[in-house]
């Protein structure tokens, strides 16, 4: 079955472009010009993923992928005009799995939206058979791709969450560069001042309850990258 997209954007000449050169890649498409009709379109269509612009009438991009993060696991690419570091890391710790500023060359795009694809299908492509890993009271279930902590409490997890989480956790007391995790995140090389994997560490962080000051379980290793300090269990 084609995979099916919905495309947030209230410029119709972006909206068309899209739908002519991502259907001609056999995806099915769907568009939206405002977070009203999006949400009327989630149920509707039912995608497997969402392009979403930042700057929309009515609520924003960075409110709509919030929202429905929080309720949510549908992978989010986010799309807009201002392209600064700043909109970036806000987009990321809103939720979103990649992010791509205007404008945009047509085939990074459809590289971008492969990949967030092919990760939200294989989550655990490179790891072991295992059907949960468990560290420190979490269980990591690679599956649901979610975390449940020590009380049965789900924790639901974006993509990019997932994926960074289950190569610390899969590889513990093992230090990855932020290259390397960015590699697992995104597909591509981390520029000099990408903060990307910084971010999806302090999301996670939050996640775990790890005190951001004094680290327990996710460690920053000075001038090298990050390590999980645990010991885990696999359940197949």
């Amino acid at each position: 079955m084609d995979k099916k997209i919905l495309v947030v954007d209230d410029d119709p000449e972006l909206t068309q472009l899209l739908e002519d050169y991502l259907g001609r890649q056999g995806y099915q498409l769907a568009t939206a010009a405002d977070g009203v009709a999006m949400q009327a379109l989630l149920e509707r269509f039912q995608p497997d993923l969402l392009i979403l612009d930042l700057m929309l009438p009515g609520e924003d991009g960075l409110t709509l992928c919030r929202n429905l993060r929080a309720r949510s696991r549908l992978p989010i690419l986010m799309l807009t005009a201002r392209g600064d570091d700043m909109d970036r890391i806000i987009g990321l710790e809103m939720g979103a799995d990649d992010y791509l500023p205007k404008p945009f060359n047509p085939r990074e795009l459809l590289a971008r939206v492969r990949s967030i694809l092919r990760r939200a299908e294989n989550p655990g492509a490179q790891a072991l058979p295992a059907r949960a890993l468990h560290f420190a009271g979490w269980t990591l279930d690679l599956a649901a791709r979610h975390l449940i902590d020590a009380d049965g409490i789900v924790v639901a997890l974006s993509t990019g969450e997932f994926r960074v989480l289950h190569l610390l956790v899969d590889t513990p007391n093992c230090v990855f560069s932020r290259d390397q995790l960015m590699d697992a995140l995104a597909g591509r090389e981390a520029g000099p001042t990408d903060r990307t994997i910084d971010v999806m560490i302090s999301r996670l962080r939050r996640r775990l309850n790890d005190d951001a000051r004094d680290p327990a379980l996710i460690k920053t290793v000075r001038s090298e990258g990050y390590m999980l300090a645990a010991k885990v269990e696999r359940q197949t």
